[in-house]
């Protein structure tokens, strides 16, 4: 209990770090009157957006934390109202510190003309998303495990209407990992078909019907895609990345009881303790060592003018100390104890699974990058083909997509097959663990990227000197590789981490002393995975109806606008607040249906035909929607990049305006949908359903309509 003490400790120090740099943030100056009005515009739509939506996510939070605390244990309503806390905290954090970083960003550029010191700016904003993500995530879970005592592996549940069958302790842990996987869901759907209608509604008002430069101030929709980028890429991806990382630990301590129900006597109390005790520490070591590298960064006096090399840098450096440290406490918890048969290396088993984890996510990174930035063969290509028009460059992204799914893939399964054979199926939750163990560092990057953008177009949108432009689009195009990497990270490891809530699904309800195994030759099981595949093919389809609608709207309003004597002339203001307005209302009227969905379809499932069916629907959702997301992703990515290839003009006789651009556009339009909407809510969504299942496991075998 004294090392969940100390994790807990290092949560709260980091958090406080958090809140002083915030404040550094604050006290920079943000430039001009026309900068200051722009981002107050921008933090003011976001802040709202942000209000509105959590109204929604408190109802069905609350409503869900009344249905376990009355039917399945009396406690763990108030654990998912603690996730579902933790999870908002972090959001609305990491989204106020990115529009207060965004244009003092742009005005250290304006006053320096030096990119290193503008990076430093950037990367403080990220760094604190990225550091709240595993500071909170850890401080509720920490939290939960020291309030209520020593984990107990045959203790019983006790609602306040009903004593449904469950452990108590698994139950906590699952509702605080599912309230966190509420607000990702709502997050991911409502911020994506915001920020993306209005993207794709301002590229095409500008850059295809009426020839205008990117982040022009005359088109209303831009400033709704400004604050979209904070609510989806910044908020959004928060909530993504802090739901993987509790997921994953939850995972990790849901297997490590349930090996010690089956374990027989063959394995100690104290071996049990230290397979509990080494996911949380892990966590723990990982967020001193993003801590370290963050601060490292932040007081050197001067960063060089080359920001991948920098981040790079930190990211080794986060990702060297987490190893190290790993695997000194690996040694200390393992070394001494008769540990399962499973553990094939002895004790430095977990800390290999560990090891695969983590190479597999620098893998997946590198090979994202590959297929998206404009420094390689795919999105160069990409580019060059748009001269031949719009089908050509829609089927060459599409093939781009459709090559970059197998590598990721391959990478995912051997090092899922290695894991489990050299610690069992521990093993391949800690992979998952392993992966995420330094998020702090990936999100602090990844949030890099928005700041950036955003500082780019404040710089256009208040008409900055041209060198100010330059080195914010020197820092957006690393912020595009940045973007990319991390989707394919947040991918890659909600694989990791739904196969790992899987394998904990199955040995929640295996009978005691019962090898947990799902018979995938049962027609059950297999109804369930046909289904689950479908489900994910329709939850795609309702994510891009409903962002091609709100855009359509959005287009005609700005057109609207656009039509108005003097706002094309740039003598009359267009109605920001109008746009934004139209933007919020739209995603959040859509964003109910496909949020609830996730929730429902197990529940559903489980009560009708049993826990081998929803098994089955897991199994079958996770197989079909990983390629799926990683093809929209990185198909999505080359798309937008190959735009921005042919902007800067690497492409001879494709200048902009010109229909090679134009045709690009197209691509980018498509991509943005597929990229910012579908492909990073899909992973959200196999980990929200594979969440709710494992926190209603035992129920669904004692209540079955049709057995």
């Amino acid at each position: 209990m004294e090392y969940w003490a100390a994790v807990l400790f290092l949560a709260v120090i980091v958090i406080i770090y958090v809140f002083v740099c915030f404040g550094r943030i604050r006290r920079l100056d943000e430039g001009t009157d026309e900068m200051k009005e722009l981002s107050g515009l921008i933090r003011d739509g976001a802040n709202t957006f942000m209000r509105t939506e959590f109204r929604s996510i408190g109802a069905v939070v609350v409503v869900l934390a009344l249905v376990f605390t009355l039917f399945v244990e009396k406690t763990s309503g108030l654990t998912l109202l603690l996730g579902a806390v933790m999870s908002s905290i972090v959001c609305i954090l990491g989204m106020k510190s990115a529009t207060y970083a965004n244009v003092r960003t742009a005005n250290v550029a304006r006053n320096t003309l030096s990119v290193g010191e503008t990076v430093k700016v950037a990367l403080l904003g990220g760094s604190i998303s990225g550091l709240a993500v595993q500071a909170f995530g850890l401080l509720g879970l920490t939290g939960i495990l020291l309030c209520f005592g020593d984990i107990q592996a045959d203790a019983t549940s006790h609602g306040l209407l009903a004593s449904l069958p469950c452990n108590p302790y698994i139950t906590r842990i699952t509702t605080y990992s599912l309230g966190c996987s509420v607000v990702a869901m709502f997050n991911r759907v409502a911020g994506g078909n915001y920020t993306k209608a209005a993207d794709i509604s301002a590229d095409i008002l500008g850059k295809i019907r009426h020839d205008l430069p990117e982040d022009d101030s005359r088109v209303p929709n831009t400033i709704a895609d400004f604050i979209g980028d904070n609510v989806n890429d910044i908020a959004g991806n928060c909530s993504d990345l802090l739901e993987s990382f509790v997921a994953t630990i939850s995972a990790s301590l849901m297997i490590a009881i349930t090996l010690y129900v089956t374990g027989g006597e063959q394995v100690s109390a104290s071996a049990f303790e230290a397979t509990l005790l080494f996911p949380i520490l892990l966590a723990g070591v990982g967020l001193l060592a993003c801590f370290l590298s963050l601060v490292l960064a932040s007081l050197r006096k001067r960063m060089s003018d080359n920001p991948s090399k920098e981040l790079n840098i930190m990211t080794w450096i986060a990702a060297a100390l987490t190893l190290l440290m790993g695997l000194a406490i690996c040694y200390f918890l393992f070394h001494d104890k008769q540990m399962y048969d499973s553990f094939r290396l002895d004790w430095i088993s977990p800390w290999c699974s560990v090891v695969f984890g983590i190479l597999s996510g620098i893998l997946i990174g590198s090979i994202t990058e590959y297929y998206t930035s404009t420094e390689f063969k795919p999105t160069q290509e990409l580019a060059k083909i748009a001269h031949e028009g719009e089908a050509f460059v829609i089927t060459k992204g599409d093939a781009i997509g459709s090559r970059s799914c197998l590598l990721p893939i391959l990478l995912i399964g051997i090092s899922l097959f290695v894991s489990g054979r050299i610690c069992g199926t521990y093993g391949i939750a800690l992979s998952a663990l392993g992966m995420l163990s330094f998020v702090a560092a990936t999100v602090s990057i990844d949030a890099f990227g928005p700041i950036a953008d955003n500082a780019g177009g404040i710089a256009e949108s208040c008409h900055l000197d041209q060198n100010v432009r330059l080195i914010t689009d020197r820092l957006d195009a690393v912020g595009n590789t940045t973007a990319a990497i991390g989707k394919g990270f947040a991918i890659g490891s909600a694989a990791f981490a739904t196969v790992s809530l899987i394998v904990a699904y199955v040995s929640n309800y295996a009978h005691t002393g019962a090898e947990p195994v799902l018979n995938i030759a049962s027609y059950v099981v297999i109804a369930g995975g046909i289904i689950g595949g479908a489900l994910v093919e329709y939850f795609s389809a309702l994510l891009t109806d409903n962002t091609v609608d709100a855009a359509k709207l959005m287009a005609d309003e700005g057109d609207r606008q656009l039509s108005i004597p003097g706002v094309l002339e740039g003598t009359v203001k267009p109605d920001y607040n109008r746009m934004v307005r139209m933007a919020a209302n739209t995603a959040l009227r859509k964003m109910m249906l496909p949020s609830v969905l996730a929730m429902l379809i197990p529940v559903i499932g489980g009560l009708l035909f049993g826990v081998d069916f929803v098994g089955g629907m897991l199994v079958g959702a996770t197989i079909t929607a990983i390629p799926r997301a990683i093809f929209m992703g990185n198909s999505g990515g080359a798309f937008d990049n190959a735009k921005k290839y042919i902007e800067r003009g690497a492409v001879s006789g494709s200048e902009k305006g010109s229909p090679a651009h134009k045709a690009a556009v197209t691509g980018d339009t498509v991509g943005d949908t597929r990229k910012d909407v579908v492909g990073v809510a899909l992973d959200i969504f196999i980990k929200t359903m594979s969440t709710v299942a494992n926190s209603l496991a035992t129920v669904f075998t004692h209540i079955t309509l049709f057995r």
